[in-house]
């Protein structure tokens, strides 16, 4: 499945270089955002697997606009890209934890490389330390325990078997298939049983995150 990435760059024609080359290595362009705002909509607004966020935009902000969006896409992997090396510049980014930060202009080998590693660690749920869902829920990927305002929340082991498979594919469809092939791989399939544990697991969750397509399967919204 391509990867979506968001643009976020006022000039025009450094913005075209990026989504030209982006295309060339198999990736969706979502959209091109020249300003905070348009960015911060966008992002949350569309199912965005990494953001290329220009530190200085006309008028606005590349910065305050990661600050807006990681409030509620807390996982979404943002890389700087930026003209400027400054002190003060560099320390407001490293507060925000992006990915990678880029100095224009930029080696177009360390671009690809500096997204494939972000995607590859929004991919990965063994790595060290928690997965932040919201301001409530976290995963440790140590412990595999989901917690709650500090709390473990119970689950069996069918519901966190689940709940993995929800976060390796967050914010991707999870067909009915997979489900029924990694959590019951030798049985066959039984819409009640998936329903069932679906529901209880969502119940934990406090209703968040889970969205149903009938007739198609889930996507775990974060």
């Amino acid at each position: 499945m391509n990867k979506n990435i968001l643009i976020v760059e006022d000039e025009s024609i450094v913005a075209m270089e990026i989504e030209s080359y982006l295309l060339s290595l198999n990736y969706n362009v979502v959209a091109i955002c020249s300003s905070a705002d348009e960015a911060y909509k966008k992002a949350i607004s569309n199912d965005i697997d990494l953001v290329l966020m220009d530190i200085y935009l006309i008028e606005s902000d590349g910065i305050e606009a990661t600050i807006r969006i990681k409030k509620i896409k807390p996982n979404l992997p943002i890389i700087f890209l930026s003209a400027y090396m400054d002190e003060e510049t560099i320390d407001r980014a490293i507060e925000v934890n992006p990915e990678a930060y880029l100095t224009k202009p930029f080696n177009r080998k360390d671009l690809a490389v500096s997204i494939k590693i972000a995607l590859k660690n929004k991919e990965s749920i063994m790595m060290t330390g928690d997965i932040i869902l919201d301001n409530e829920f976290s995963f440790d990927t140590k412990s595999l325990e989901l917690i709650c305002c500090g709390e473990n929340v119970s689950l069996t082991k069918k519901e966190r078997t689940l709940l993995i498979l929800f976060l390796k594919q967050k914010n991707h469809l999870i067909t009915i298939e997979k489900i029924e092939y990694e959590l019951w791989p030798n049985k066959p399939s039984n819409d009640s049983r998936r329903r069932s544990l679906v529901s209880r697991l969502r119940a934990k969750l406090k209703h968040k995150f889970i969205e149903t397509h009938a007739s198609e399967g889930y996507v775990f919204r974060i």
